[in-house]
């Protein structure tokens, strides 16, 4: 790591979705100099700022909690404050004498223009601040495709990540955080209400999930011995442990790709090559998510592809509530969205299966999607989540062609063959016979009877034909060629 000169006085370390102390470059350039470090966490509360979704907050408090008990430890204290970044940071400049902010750089629009203006105030003020590269890999403008632009296809991306990156070397963890005399006053976590009251529905978040850097590395840990070395062959079937479950902790920067990068070197002599290889391009598609939303800034609300701004969405509010609640009469459907509402997290395989069904069966925007999404999801990111969207309904970059759409009948058969996915997340549906669990409506009246289900009482009815719904959306893509001819 490249040495920064601070002045002689104390440095105030910005933490943001970096909530971890291994690992942390602007973390270690602070301590290196051997000044107080000021530790803060601002939750920012502008108007511009997308706020945290209800999963999101469960799991900051949480974070936030665990990230403090490690400060407390080195000696040192980390101070909450919440609302506008810029009062707090120039207001904690002007309180406690320091010299110098640093902090780890942020990718999105807001972020970017935030940070811009924070950093030009305190040169402004004679304040020294340095931002440094802490949340990926690479710097999402320097990989140039061979017209000199920002890469619009993820193949090419990865072959030439692959052949120019060399993830660094993690850093350590610092031994101590020397602090200042008299600390700035923080705000108590607690009276920032990011915990659910009544009805509290987090008790599925709990049992699933154990935030912080400790939880990340257990993940992590449990995924290596048990996961990786069966990657590539199990990370589509849901009902099987197959994926890493790494992507919250990656969200809040509670471990870093570059540790996760490392590990993995570590440990995959003998290991298939197909696996590994997998596991690394999942973890580069995150990096690809990040080289199109800071070369398209505007990702997260407008289509990659302008063509999709003629698209004829559908506006059926109630359609969105079926798909929001799991009750869309789709097993494979319902299955995914009632583990996303009761764990805070979906299995990849059926986020695309989901997302096809919004998009393509109900003809519903996106955006509505991603929002929904952004709410519900502990690993929602600003990257991932727009980029895998746009993915999915046919308008980003690298897409899923819009007329690819997911048979979620089919889709379930090939990947929860044995309907238990289904049936965890289903219950209603646990004694229907496996050849009839994802077309329910199929079965004879008397094995329905049998199984206790009564469509349209205990669960409902398909809410499209899929085979109609299926026409209907290629007509909707025929029309939006039409109209943007």
């Amino acid at each position: 790591m490249a040495s920064f000169s601070f002045p002689d006085a104390p440095i105030i370390f910005w933490f943001r979705d970096d909530l971890r102390l291994s690992d942390n470059a602007a973390l270690s350039a602070a301590v290196s100099s051997g000044k107080p470090i000021i530790p803060v966490f601002v939750l920012e509360t502008d108007a511009k700022h997308t706020p945290y979704g209800g999963a999101q907050k469960w799991w900051l408090h949480q974070s936030l909690i665990n990230l403090s008990d490690q400060i407390a430890k080195l000696g040192n204290r980390l101070i909450l404050r919440s609302g506008n970044a810029k009062d707090h940071i120039t207001q904690l400049v002007e309180n406690t004498g320091a010299q110098s902010v640093v902090w780890n750089r942020r990718y999105s629009r807001f972020g970017i223009d935030t940070d811009t203006k924070i950093k030009t105030a305190l040169h402004d003020d004679g304040i020294t601040a340095h931002s440094f590269a802490g949340r990926l890999m690479h710097e999402p403008t320097l990989l140039k495709s061979g017209t000199g632009g920002a890469y619009k296809v993820y193949t090419p991306f990865w072959k030439m990540f692959a052949a120019t990156i060399t993830p660094r070397a993690p850093l350590a963890t610092p031994k101590e955080l020397p602090a200042i005399e008299n600390a700035p006053a923080s705000d108590e976590l607690i009276d920032w209400n990011l915990l659910p009251t009544k009805p509290d529905w987090s008790g599925g978040l709990a049992e699933n999930w154990k935030p912080g850097t400790k939880g990340a590395f257990d993940r992590l840990e449990k995924f290596l011995a048990n996961g990786l070395g069966r990657y590539d062959r199990q990370r589509d079937f849901p009902a099987i442990e197959g994926t890493s479950g790494l992507s919250p902790h990656l969200a809040f920067g509670e471990i870093s790709p570059a540790q996760i990068w490392a590990r993995v070197d570590q440990v995959a002599e003998g290991l298939p090559i197909d696996d590994v290889t997998t596991f690394r391009k999942e973890l580069v598609w995150r990096e690809f998510a990040y080289h199109l939303l800071v070369n398209f800034t505007e990702l997260k609300t407008e289509n990659y592809n302008q063509q999709f701004n003629q698209f004829p969405w559908a506006d059926n509010a109630e359609h969105l509530r079926a798909w929001q609640r799991g009750q869309t009469g789709y097993p494979i459907v319902d299955a995914g969205m009632r583990q996303l509402y009761d764990t805070g997290w979906m299995h990849n395989r059926v986020r695309m299966i989901v997302g096809s069904f919004l998009v393509k069966h109900l003809l519903l925007d996106w955006r509505h999607g991603e929002k929904w999404f952004w709410d519900t999801l502990v690993d929602a990111d600003p990257a991932s989540n727009t980029a895998s969207w746009q993915w999915v309904a046919g308008s980003g970059a690298d897409a899923a062609p819009y007329f690819r759409i997911f048979n979620p009948i089919t889709q379930g058969e090939k990947f929860d063959a044995d309907g238990e996915y289904v049936k965890r997340w289903v219950p209603e549906l646990s004694k229907v016979p496996t050849k009839f669990i994802h077309k329910p409506w199929e079965a004879p009246s008397k094995i329905l009877q049998f199984a206790g289900v009564e469509l349209g009482e205990t669960y409902p009815h398909p809410i499209v034909d899929h085979k109609q719904a299926r026409e209907r959306a290629l007509d909707a893509y025929q029309t939006m060629r039409g109209l943007a001819a």
